[in-house]
């Protein structure tokens, strides 16, 4: 039960948290496994190394260990641009492994054994690195590094030459797990952003929703308005002439307004009607751009009267937007069941995060409060762990659905 536990929360996580728990984790493990690394290395060559270069081993490791680790947290905090540059702990870190790295080639004399393990102590200072600076700046950084290692070497009794060798296998090390360390916060990083993207594609097609509702408005109004101004002020003048023209023109400005106020319903009442063969369409289309699986499966929808299809219209891109803003689905299916004087519409997503089992915001809302003027239900059943199901329940013979079968 223990362990199941982290797992439901794994599961509940959405996509950028997993990924960047998973990157997380893969860089305190890599980093993590400088002791063991450094000290099993020492164990095999125990023989060959000092007292003195032993304890500088071990001190050195734990403590570049410690500061990794550290540096590796608030870096990826850094490079996701929740926190500003650890600049005092990358100086930290960048001096306990230099130093470290000298003590270990000045206690070790010429002897090959203590420089070989050297390597070990910068790659997993410069991962760590790769993560707080800019890919240009951390290779800049890491040579000028590498040249104050240079005269350690040379003050211990290596040639130049040797030195150089020794030089070049620590800068390869370094350069295989930088840019491990490096691409694994890109990966972060770039989840991040795809779903940063997504909730702006959900907001501007909401926005895009909003401007042809107001540019139609604006059509049908603007329009009528301009009449409805010139065709007063022209009966204004008419009337302080004593023209009985005025009565007419007033009248017909009485008859543009009527008309305006027919043209506005008829624009509200387009708005609110949903095609439910355009909006399954549409959620095919837009939760396959969004990289959700979609599947969709009909029953006999042209049976339906009109009023029940758009209703059930309004369902569908409630539900799908609800997917697109409030989940990080995989995959959605809709199912539409006809039969029995009812029709039965289920959306199931398996984007279900934590903290959010369940979606019941303002769109939702006022899809129930549609539904009861139809004697219809809105319901969001249990659906399985990380799972979120919703059901709509529309029975074909409440009387205005009825009545427009009478009628058709």
């Amino acid at each position: 039960m223990e362990l199941a536990h982290p797992l439901r929360r794994w599961h509940a996580q959405g996509k950028p948290q997993r990924t960047e728990l998973y990157v997380r984790w893969s860089l305190y493990i890599a980093v993590g496994v400088e002791p063991l690394a450094v000290l099993g290395t020492a164990v095999g060559q125990a023989e060959k190394l000092s007292v003195l270069t032993l304890r500088v081993l071990a001190l050195g490791a734990l403590t570049g260990t410690v500061l990794s680790l550290l540096l590796v947290r608030a870096g990826l905090a850094h490079y996701l641009g929740r926190r500003p540059r650890p600049g005092v702990l990358l100086a930290v870190s960048t001096t306990v492994a230099l130093a470290g790295v000298w003590a270990l080639v000045l206690t070790g004399g010429d002897d090959m054994t203590g420089v070989s393990m050297s390597p070990l102590l910068l790659m997993f200072w410069f991962g760590p690195v790769t993560v707080v600076l800019p890919h240009r700046l951390s290779a800049a950084f890491g040579g000028i590094v590498l040249v104050l290692v240079l005269p350690a070497l040379l003050l211990a009794g290596f040639s130049i030459g040797t030195a150089l060798g020794v030089l070049t296998g620590i800068a390869l090390s370094c350069l295989l797990f930088g840019v491990t360390c490096r691409c694994s916060a890109w990966l972060s990083g770039v989840v991040w952003e795809l779903d940063g993207a997504r909730e702006t594609q959900s907001r501007l097609a909401v926005a895009e929703e909003r401007l042809r509702f107001s540019r139609d408005l604006h059509d049908v109004l603007g329009r009528n308005l301009t009449t409805i101004a010139l065709k007063s002020e022209l009966a204004a003048q008419l009337a302080r002439r004593g023209r009985p023209e005025a009565a007419d023109q007033m009248t017909e400005v009485q008859r543009i307004a009527q008309e305006s106020q027919r043209e506005v319903r008829d624009v509200v009442r387009a708005y609110r009607t949903a095609d439910l063969h355009a909006e399954l369409t549409g959620a095919r289309s837009v939760l396959r751009a969004a990289d959700v699986a979609c599947e969709v499966e009909l029953g006999s929808v042209d049976q339906l009267p009109v009023t029940a299809q758009s209703v059930l219209g309004w369902a569908v891109r409630e539900a799908t937007t609800n997917v697109l803003r409030h989940s990080e689905a995989t995959s959605c299916l809709i199912r539409l069941r006809v039969g029995g004087g009812q029709a039965l519409l289920e959306i199931e997503n398996d984007g279900v995060t934590e903290g959010r089992p369940g979606t019941t915001g303002t769109g939702l809302t006022g899809l129930r409060e549609r539904l009861a003027v139809y004697g219809g239900r809105l319901d969001t059943p249990p659906a399985g762990p990380g799972r979120f199901r919703l059901t709509v329940d529309l029975p074909l013979t409440a009387p205005a659905l009825s009545m427009e079968v009478s009628a058709g």
